[in-house]
């Protein structure tokens, strides 16, 4: 079924069509959802559109983070706003403008509105979150799409991003060279890249005869800071703990001053991401690198080839510790 047929069985113009598609606020939201209703029910997406408008070229690239299991994460995270700028000043050197958005998906149409807007050339996801099966399903339609994220054998899209699994390794084996028993992940266990960071943890430990006690919170400094002081007030405080990011780590540093609990001296906290801030905190924060120079240049590289009807496949940024205090 072509969009002219679609727009006969709603009624509207072709153009009305379109633009409800594309989630247009020119057309209002009782049509939106009829037409949208109707393209799901008959298959029908707006390929003729697309294509014509990618055959002019916008010049530009949307550049988006999708929040679908954080909703009160921003921008402004440290980790985010790190990889964001790389990644925005190295599509400004290619010469193009750049369509920033943080998304949070209210349902599975969401990808598709925004790469059959016709106002993108490409698309860069920062992150999965938990829409790791909408990407994928936009992935197999959609070549210019680059995700920095969890790889998967398999799978469509295209990832750049750390070996998690081997980071956590790296953390748990740090922290039991330093003689920690007992070992404590802190963080959210869903999205894909924390899963890996938590499963090399726990096999790093399961090889030395440890388990590992896993304190699932939310990733904003607050939750987390709320989630581990209830935890030290229950007492058997852990004397290893490995956060999901260096926010996280950031928040249980402030949580344990706080009760009066000596890092190293009583417990080791490490990181991931090492952000800035990292080598600032008190004591600085000892993580796991995450080379986001290396990883925005892989995925604009890949984006850009992809652009072009080149074949370019994902990439793997190694993790690299870095010691401040032991």
């Amino acid at each position: 079924m072509k969009l002219a047929d679609l727009a006969a069985l709603a009624g509207v113009s072709t153009s009305t069509v379109s633009r409800a598609l594309a989630g247009h606020p020119s057309v209002s939201e009782a049509t939106r959802q009829r037409i949208g209703e109707l393209a799901r029910r008959h298959d029908v997406r707006p390929n003729q559109l697309a294509r014509s408008l990618r055959l002019r070229n916008t010049g530009a690239i949307g550049l988006v983070l999708p929040l679908g299991h954080a909703r009160q994460q921003h921008l402004t995270d440290p980790f985010f706003l790190t990889l964001l700028g790389f990644l925005a000043d190295l599509l400004v050197e290619r010469g193009y403008d750049i369509l920033l958005s943080r998304v949070i998906p209210d349902d599975e149409a969401w990808l598709d509105r925004l790469i059959d807007s016709g106002r993108i050339d490409g698309l860069l996801l920062v992150g999965q979150s938990d829409q790791s099966d909408v990407i994928e399903r936009a992935a197999a339609r959609y070549r210019p799409l680059v995700v920095w994220g969890a790889g998967r054998a398999g799978q469509r899209q295209i990832t750049i991003g750390s070996d998690n699994i081997e980071g956590g390794a790296i953390a748990a084996r740090h922290l039991i060279a330093r003689n920690r028993k007992r070992l404590m992940f802190v963080g959210d266990p869903l999205p894909p890249e924390f899963a890996d960071r938590l499963a090399g943890f726990r096999g790093s430990a399961a090889e030395a005869g440890l388990e590992v006690e896993v304190l699932a919170t939310g990733m904003t400094p607050d939750a987390v800071h709320g989630a581990f002081a209830g935890r030290l007030a229950g007492g058997n405080v852990p004397d290893g703990v490995f956060a999901a990011s260096d926010i996280a780590a950031m928040a249980t540093l402030r949580a344990l001053a706080e009760a009066g609990l000596d890092v190293p001296g009583y417990t080791s906290v490490i990181g991931y991401d090492d952000v800035t801030l990292a080598a600032h905190t008190s004591p600085p924060l000892t993580t796991i690198r995450q080379d986001l120079a290396t990883g925005a240049a892989l995925m604009v590289d890949r984006l850009i080839r992809r652009i072009a009807g080149e074949e370019a496949g994902s990439a793997i940024v190694p993790p690299e510790l870095i010691i401040r205090v032991t």
